[in-house]
């Protein structure tokens, strides 16, 4: 789904105003808690909604009086004042203007006073959501570092550091090589992010004769935190190399372009 063009649709706005169904409601629920960004948008509407409910207070009381008059049409034209005999009665009518009045600015008073406190609510509950969306993410994120330093501390894993080379000697890595399964973890953690249009790609080498295997290109790099790559490795790796290419890989390895290096220890 085009979340963008799910934002821009204009059912969030429904959504906050609650002019949806409840299936509409649960669906946009579950847009929120499956895309952050969908929440944000709900957060920010949520907002927007609330400064307007202040923006319209009616602490300015001739803005409120006059809103009201217009409404019941009192003012809004030249009167014509027809004299009557008992003045109480124009006394009477007098009062059940002012108290037209004031009821109805107590009314509207009410209205945007509940308003603001409905708004403030929804507000905690999407807060709170966020909040629970954030707790279950690190739950996650816990779980899954734990479980990856239960494979490293594996006796069966084969540790390779890779040195810098070259020009490249502040560049570092670690391959953590899991040959029962043909799987490695590479740490590239002391690998700068690519440039624009280049891709880190790393191999598989056997000494002799010197033969390089590709493993495959590290497309997300950048935008990975955590800077750990699961990669499938079958070969009778002697070294390992990474090398910075074009985006898209290379067919051999480009030498100048070697930043790290490390040779497989013999047992």
């Amino acid at each position: 789904m085009d979340i963008k063009a799910y934002i821009e649709s204009g059912i969030l706005e429904l959504f906050v105003a609650g002019q949806l169904t409840e299936n509409e409601n649960k669906d946009v629920q579950k847009m929120m808690l499956k895309h952050p960004e969908v929440l944000q948008e709900v957060l920010e509407i949520e907002s927007a909604v609330i400064k307007l409910s202040s923006a319209m207070s009616p602490s300015d009381n001739k803005h409120l009086l006059q809103l009201i008059k217009d409404k019941l049409q009192f003012g809004g034209q030249d009167v014509k004042v027809i004299s009557i005999d008992k003045p109480r009665y124009n006394w009477l009518t007098y009062t059940g203007w002012a108290a037209a009045l004031i009821v109805g600015a107590g009314l509207l008073w009410t209205l945007n006073q509940n308003k603001q406190l409905e708004s403030q609510v929804s507000e905690i509950d999407m807060q709170n959501l966020y909040l629970e969306q954030q707790i279950e993410q690190a739950k996650t994120d816990l779980a899954v570092k734990e479980n990856l330093l239960n494979i490293l501390r594996d006796r069966d894993i084969i540790s390779v550091p890779l040195g810098g080379q070259g020009d490249f000697t502040d560049s570092y890595a670690k391959v953590y090589w899991n040959k029962e399964d043909n799987s490695i973890y590479l740490d590239a953690q002391g690998l700068p992010n690519a440039p624009e249009g280049k891709v880190w790609q790393v191999w598989s080498l056997t000494l002799n004769p010197l033969t390089p295997t590709s493993l495959g290109t590290i497309d997300n790099f950048n935008d990975d935190d955590n800077k750990i790559f699961t990669i499938t490795n079958a070969n009778e790796s002697q070294a390992f190399g990474i090398t910075l290419e074009p985006a898209g890989g290379s067919e051999t390895p480009t030498m100048e372009q070697l930043h790290t290096l490390g040779v497989v220890s013999q047992p």
